[in-house]
C-alpha cells in the first residue's frame, strides 16, 4: 500500500465511521434508547422493557464481534478493554461517578448528542463542560490525580482480561472459537431474554435492541478491519487508521467529546486531524437531527431553572471524569467493551448502574427537601 491509497483509505475509514453513528444517532432518537431511562424505568416503575432493549443490542454486538474475530476479520485481543491490566478501581469509582453524573445531566454522553440533535440547548451546555471534564482528566490537571491514584490499583493477568482468553487457557481452545461459544451462551442468552418480555416484540423496541446492536459491531469492522493496515508504507508497522488509542475502537463518547473540543479549538493545527471518535460525535448528532426533522419531533430546550442549570453542570463534569477514569460510558464500557466479553466492562458497567441509583435517591431527596 503506497502513500496515496493510505490516505484514500484513511478517508474511508472517516466517512464510514461517520455513517455508522449517523446510524446509532437516528435509531437512538427514533426509539428512545437510553441507558439511563433504562435504569429509571425499573427504579421507579418496574418496567424492563428498554433494559431488555439495551441487553438485545449488548447481544447482537457481542455475538457479531466475535464471529468477525472467528472468521479473521478483525483481532479481538487488540482493544483497549482486553488488555493484561485490569485497574478495577478506576473502573468502579469512574463508573459511579459516570453513573451518578448521567441522572443529574437528563442521559449519558451518547444521548447528550441526540438531545442536541434534536434540540435541546442545555444538552450542548453539558457537551461542552463534560468534553472539558473528559480533557482534563485525559491530559490536565485531573489525570495527574488519576493516575497517582486509582490507576495505581490493579490486577494482572497474564491471558489479558477477556473472559474467552480465560476459557481458552482451561480448555485449550483457540481463542478466537472461545470467544464465538462464549458470545453464542451469553449473547445469545441476552437476546433470548429480551425477546421473552411481554409485549417486547413491537417494531420500535427490535429496531432498538437490533440497530444499536449492529451499529457496535460494524463499528468494530469499520475500525478493525477497514482501517487495519498491516504494514504502514512510512513505519513499515501494522496501524489502525483514525483512531486515538492505535487500537481497534468502537463507538464510545466520553474521550472523542474531549477530542472534538480539542479539534475545534486547534483546527488550524494542522496536526490536529479528524479521528474515528471525533466524526462519530457529529454523526449521532447528525443522525438525531434528520429522525427528529423527519419525525416532527425537534424542539427547542433550555433550562428552567437555575437549580436545573447546577444539577446539569455537576452532571456534565462527574461524566467527563468518570467516563475517562472508568475507560468509557454506558456505550463504551456498556456495548463496545462489554461486547469483547471484557472483565473491566463488566466491572465499570456494575459501577455505573450504582451510581445511577445512587443519582435517583438523591433526586428524590431534592423533591422531598422542596
Amino acid at each position: 500500500m503506497d502513500i496515496a491509497e493510505l490516505q484514500s483509505t484513511h478517508s474511508l475509514v472517516l466517512w464510514a465511521a461517520f455513517g455508522v453513528a449517523l446510524l446509532f444517532g437516528f435509531i437512538a432518537q427514533r426509539t428512545h434508547f437510553c441507558t439511563m431511562g433504562a435504569i429509571s424505568d425499573i427504579v421507579n416503575m418496574g418496567d424492563w422493557t428498554r433494559m431488555r432493549m439495551w441487553g438485545m443490542a449488548v447481544g447482537v454486538a457481542m455475538i457479531g464481534f466475535h464471529l468477525m474475530a472467528w472468521l479473521g476479520w478483525i483481532d479481538a485481543s487488540k482493544t483497549i478493554y482486553t488488555g493484561t491490566r485490569v485497574i478495577w478501581l478506576s473502573a468502579v469509582v469512574g463508573g459511579a461517578l459516570f453513573g451518578f453524573g448521567m441522572v443529574l445531566a437528563s442521559g449519558c454522553g451518547s444521548k447528550t448528542l441526540v438531545r442536541i440533535g434534536a434540540g435541546s440547548l442545555k444538552s450542548l451546555v453539558v457537551f461542552f463542560v463534560m468534553g472539558f471534564a473528559a480533557f482534563a482528566t485525559l491530559r490536565g490537571m485531573v489525570a495527574v490525580l488519576r493516575v497517582g491514584t486509582l490507576d495505581r490499583v490493579a490486577l494482572e493477568f497474564e491471558m489479558g482480561s477477556a473472559l474467552p482468553a480465560w476459557l481458552a487457557a482451561l480448555t485449550g481452545l483457540d481463542f478466537a472459537l472461545s470467544g464465538l461459544l462464549m458470545s453464542l451462551v451469553v449473547g445469545g442468552g441476552l437476546v433470548a431474554w429480551a425477546m421473552m418480555g411481554e409485549g417486547f416484540r413491537s417494531r420500535n423496541n427490535l429496531l432498538a435492541g437490533l440497530g444499536i446492536g449492529l451499529a457496535i459491531a460494524l463499528m468494530w469492522w469499520v475500525s478493525g478491519s477497514l482501517g487495519f493496515v498491516e504494514e504502514h508504507p512510512e513505519t513499515l508497522e501494522s496501524v489502525y487508521l483514525a483512531t486515538n488509542t492505535g487500537r481497534m475502537e468502537s463507538l464510545t463518547f466520553t474521550a472523542p467529546m474531549a477530542y472534538t473540543l480539542d479539534w475545534i479549538i486547534f483546527f488550524s493545527d494542522t496536526s490536529k486531524v479528524l479521528t474515528v471518535g471525533v466524526v462519530t460525535v457529529f454523526g449521532v448528532v447528525a443522525g438525531a437531527f434528520l429522525q427528529a426533522m423527519l419525525g416532527r419531533e425537534f424542539r427547542w430546550e433550555g433550562f428552567r431553572s437555575t437549580q436545573d442549570t447546577a444539577l446539569h453542570l455537576v452532571g456534565a463534569v462527574c461524566m467527563g471524569v468518570g467516563g475517562v477514569t472508568a475507560l468509557g460510558c454506558t456505550v463504551g464500557q456498556g456495548l463496545s467493551g462489554l461486547s469483547t466479553l471484557s472483565l473491566i466492562s463488566m466491572i465499570a458497567v456494575a459501577g455505573i448502574v450504582f451510581g445511577a441509583v445512587l443519582g435517583f435517591r438523591f433526586q428524590i431527596w431534592l423533591l422531598e427537601r422542596e
